[in-house]
């Protein structure tokens, strides 16, 4: 059984014992400490709290736990019920919460759950908000509402359609070019939250041939969930059977979309916010930021349209924060999260997926010939473990000395910037390793400045 706490939430495998699993206790625990921390923050005021949750199928028992506890110290509920990732953080922010749990794991396995926590603005929580969570469950630091003072529930139900039409609204997703370019489109929900939200969106959208792979949300995922070439077999063929145009896969909290072209060959999940991108830079002047592990694809698209690229550390709090204070107009994550601030802060399947539309139809091309127009990248993704008593630090010091007379960035472990290629090491929170992300424009290229990197640690270890 396995508990990770971190900043961003908790999340955890159902069952266990207290403390090694995530089990009833442990999800009354935070859950408790996030209310507390809210009401620390608000001094006397009455504050209500947006739950949202994947399929998953602990999701109902979760969500028991966790309204009931908001309920216990003093919270009213705004529960949705079933909804994405994004719907549940547009709902803080449209119903003006004072903050936000949605109940997914994201792109893990069913036997996993998880608690994020998100602030009124509906975003995830900074680094000391979310310390202050932990150290507050921790010494199981908690005062509980007396009898009269007991939180509410409202039921709200049906957000989604609040957020397609927030969607449909964005000026830079064009409606009637979507519905002109009569596309057919499939999709991949992995029985999740995303067969209820994405059918609706491309209707709303005028799709009308919509091709629906696992899209009951019963929570008893198909594949592995996570959206990878590797798991993407069904999808692939069912376009290829079909003739399609598009395909479009989700994560189980609908925050990532991957692309699969018209011939099932991927789009590439890293080409996802690059597409994006250079769209809304057509349209809209401004800068673009991305994780420090993210292709630089998307530097190049951004110095075409004539604005300036940003690198931040990984996490989307910490993307997000960057964006608003180099005040970018796009970016997000390389796995396929989309991050459009003129709808709202958070990473979003369902903004990328009518953005991409527009570009596409605008395009008049396919989607394998729309990629081709982006420069080709290709990455490797490595790690090399070490034994408890090395001093990972310690190593990345080493490397960023061994490559002083390139451009390091150590913002977030240690990423060595070539003329044509680059290489991000990262240390891992949770076990002694090294995670080697490099890219470079072919794949022997990337994988060979891996290599010669792990060579350079396991000289350096005696390895």
């Amino acid at each position: 059984m396995t508990l990770i706490k971190s900043i961003s939430g908790i999340r955890g495998t159902i069952g266990g014992e207290p403390n090694k699993g995530l089990t009833p206790v442990d999800i009354v625990r935070f859950t408790s400490a996030y209310g507390v921390w809210l009401k620390r923050q608000s001094g006397d005021k009455r504050l209500r709290v947006v739950v949202g949750r994947d399929a998953r199928i602990s999701g109902e028992m979760v969500k028991n736990l966790v309204i009931g506890s908001l309920q216990g110290v003093g919270i009213d509920v705004i529960h949705l019920g079933f909804a994405t990732t994004p719907t549940t953080e547009l709902a803080v922010i449209r119903e003006s919460a004072d903050g936000g749990l949605i109940l997914t794991a994201s792109h893990n396995p069913k036997q996993w759950n998880a608690l994020k926590m998100l602030n009124a603005k509906g975003e995830f929580l900074l680094a000391a908000d979310g310390e202050q969570v932990l150290s507050i469950a921790a010494k199981e630091d908690f005062d509980y509402a007396d009898v009269d003072n007991l939180g509410h529930v409202t039921e709200l139900p049906d957000f989604v359609e609040t957020h397609i039409k927030d969607v449909l609204s964005l000026k830079l997703v064009d409606v009637e070019a979507i519905r002109k370019a009569n596309f057919k489109v499939a999709i991949d929900c992995v029985n999740s939250v995303g067969g209820i939200a994405i059918p609706r969106l491309l209707k709303a959208l005028g799709v009308t041939n919509v091709l629906e792979l696992y899209c009951d949300p019963s929570g008893v995922f198909p594949h592995n969930p996570e959206p990878l070439p590797e798991h993407l077999g069904d999808i692939s063929e069912l376009i290829r059977r079909e003739k399609a145009d598009i395909g479009f896969v989700v994560d189980p909290d609908v925050d990532r979309l991957a692309i699969v072209n018209e011939d099932g060959s991927m789009f590439g999940e890293e080409y996802t916010l690059v597409a994006v991108a250079d769209y809304i830079l057509s349209e809209t002047c401004g800068n673009t930021v991305s994780n420090l592990s993210s292709t630089r694809a998307l530097r190049d698209v951004t110095a075409k349209h004539g604005g300036e690229y940003f690198a931040a550390a990984v996490g989307e709090v910490n993307v997000v924060e960057k964006m608003k204070a180099v005040n970018a107009v796009i970016g997000g994550e390389g796995n396929g999260g989309i991050i459009y601030p003129a709808s709202h802060c958070g990473r979003d399947a369902l903004v990328g997926i009518a953005l991409f539309l527009t570009l596409l139809a605008k395009k008049g091309k396919t989607c394998s010939e729309l990629r081709r127009e982006y420069p080709s990248y290709f990455m490797s993704k490595n790690k090399i473990e070490l034994t408890a008593d090395i001093d990972v630090d310690e190593i990345l010091q080493k490397m960023k000395i061994c490559y002083q007379t390139e451009f390091v960035t150590d913002i977030d472990g240690v990423k060595i910037d070539f003329e044509r290629s680059w290489v991000h090491l990262r240390k891992s929170n949770t076990e002694p390793i090294i995670r080697i992300y490099s890219e470079a424009e072919s794949r022997e290229a990337a994988d060979r400045l891996a290599l010669d990197v792990i060579d350079k640690i396991r000289a350096m270890i005696g390895a």
